[in-house]
């Protein structure tokens, strides 16, 4: 475990740059709930994440769907939810609901509801809710850790959130299974990798000689003009402060929810390499020539090479519930 490293330091100073003094002062509050959401409440920050890259998404949709063109929610529902009707859905952790949105259009749901903690995010996906007409979804701000459910949904899901829950050995079969039907579904697209990010040292080595792919001219990092010269993993003491919940259990996700459901379908789809090399500098990619589809394409081949002898750090699954 790495309780302090050099990036904790550039990663601070990077933060104070891209969004300012006040963000680097709410990490300072004893408060963890308050420090969770701080990370999460500025729905208008324009980020530098592997997730706005057009032909990352496309890659995801490639290794999950088969068609780069396919999004995980098609996927989905023109595949094993396509004849399944008044399906109650709830989404824990559902942050701007963009994936309950696009849900809520599909006939097949009778209710999805979507619970946070950032209240801004909730609003403005109810605005954009009743700017369509959806009648079938529903926000509420809560912690989900405390607030009472009504139970009997057909699907949880969890998108990008359930690695922000502690004890997952117990999360799941104390608060999450006794909301579903008993043949209900556990859907996630979600970080399973190390816990607390604390990746072996192999992997650290693979994703610096895989940021070597990038000319330097590509590697200055958002908002600073600093180039990115090498990654050398998260300190615990920094996470921690940033987000308490970051990647709290990760790794306890897979093996408990393959202890309670069957697996209906898992997809891997990597980000063990292309996550961490992208961080604060796939703003240069989210316009593509054919320098930077070269660039590209050539990490998605390392990462691809990676993956054939290491598990995947994220992973799309569909799950029922094993009968008692």
């Amino acid at each position: 475990m790495r309780l302090i490293t050099s990036d904790d330091i550039i990663d601070v100073l990077a933060k104070g740059k891209q969004r300012g003094l006040s963000f680097l002062l709410s990490k300072l509050t004893l408060d963890k709930l308050n420090r969770t959401k701080s990370a999460f409440n500025e729905s208008a920050i324009k980020h530098s994440n592997w997730w706005i890259i057009p032909e990352v998404k496309q890659r995801w949709n490639k290794l999950i769907s088969g068609n780069s063109k396919v999004t995980y929610e098609t996927f989905m529902m023109n595949g094993y939810l396509k004849n399944k009707k008044n399906l109650r859905l709830l989404s824990i952790g559902s942050g701007s609901c963009s994936h309950e949105l696009e849900l809520a259009s599909y006939p097949n749901f009778e209710k999805i509801v979507c619970v946070d903690i950032a209240d801004n995010r909730l609003k403005e996906a109810e605005k954009i809710a009743l700017s369509k007409g959806l009648q079938n979804i529903s926000f509420v701000c809560a912690n989900a850790l405390v607030y009472s459910f009504e139970s009997n949904f057909d699907i949880v899901f969890f998108h990008s959130s359930l690695h922000h829950f502690d004890d997952i050995s117990a999360l799941i079969p104390n608060k999450i299974i006794p909301l579903l039907k008993p043949n209900g579904y556990l859907v996630i697209n979600e970080y399973t990798g190390p816990t607390r990010l604390q990746h072996p040292k192999q992997q650290i080595h693979a994703i610096n000689q895989a940021l070597k792919i990038i000319p330097p001219k590509f590697r200055k990092r958002f908002k600073t003009g600093w180039i990115k010269k090498r990654y050398r993993g998260s300190g615990l003491i920094r996470m921690i402060l940033a987000d308490p919940s970051e990647c709290i259990d990760s790794s306890s996700i897979l093996p408990t929810i393959h202890t309670h459901f069957n697996t209906i379908d898992e997809r891997p789809y990597g980000g063990n390499i292309l996550m961490h090399v992208l961080k604060d500098i796939s703003h240069h990619f989210t316009e593509i020539d054919s320098e930077k589809k070269e660039i590209l394409n050539s990490l998605f081949e390392f990462e691809d090479k990676y993956l054939e002898s290491n598990s995947s750090d994220f992973v799309f699954g569909i799950y029922q519930l094993k009968k008692s």
